[in-house]
């Protein structure tokens, strides 16, 4: 039994390793695009999303500030909420625990959060019918490669009634394998530049 549990801590060890070189790298293909290209594709994405979304009238949409050169979707939560959609974003309340999500609206008052990302400085808690889920990497399967602090996985796993939850990112970020461990969930669809 226990040459059984050390082959499992070894595999997730060498994926975890594996993960931060491999979450490097495409981070570092992200930040090379040139910012202009980064905009177009964000546009793109954002016209995908409107296509998978549909009428977002009445829904609680969490997106995400963006962050390391990650698809901006400003722009598009304006326009969203505009329609009639309520937006939040995710805040960190504690590292290991999952996240909160704040309502958002434009105009709101920001506040730098976590790893210096603006937050709502104000705004009610609420639960989202739908989560965008910023990827840095992902693979055919609707696995996510996030940051690697288990944020998403943790707070998806954690709510009594699951959103639709939809990765967001650039197609670049495609990969063959997350090698998923137990704790990973994958998202319901991923949507890139090139649609869903």
């Amino acid at each position: 039994m226990l040459e059984v549990v050390d082959r499992d801590e070894q595999r997730r060890a060498a994926v975890m390793r594996w993960r931060r070189t491999e979450r490097q790298r495409l981070m570092d293909a992200r930040l090379a695009l040139p910012s202009v290209e980064r905009r177009a594709r964000s546009t793109l994405i954002a016209s995908h999303l409107d296509e998978t979304l549909g009428d977002v009238s009445g829904l609680t949409v969490a997106v995400y500030w963006p962050f390391r050169g990650e698809p901006n979707l400003r722009p598009w939560m304006e326009r969203i909420h505009a329609r009639g959609a309520r937006c939040a974003l995710p805040v960190v309340v504690e590292r290991r625990a999952p996240l909160v999500f704040r309502a958002w609206r434009p105009g709101a008052r920001m506040t730098a959060g976590f790893w210096d990302i603006p937050v709502p400085a104000d705004g009610c808690e609420v639960t989202p019918d739908v989560v965008l889920a910023p990827v840095v990497g992902f693979d055919a399967a609707g696995y996510r490669l996030g940051y690697g602090g288990g944020f998403y996985d943790r707070t998806l796993a954690a709510m009594a009634r699951r959103p639709r939850v939809i990765g967001v990112g650039l197609g670049l970020a495609a990969i063959a394998t997350i090698h998923p461990l137990a704790h990973d969930i994958p998202m319901q669809v991923i949507v890139t530049e090139g649609g869903p």
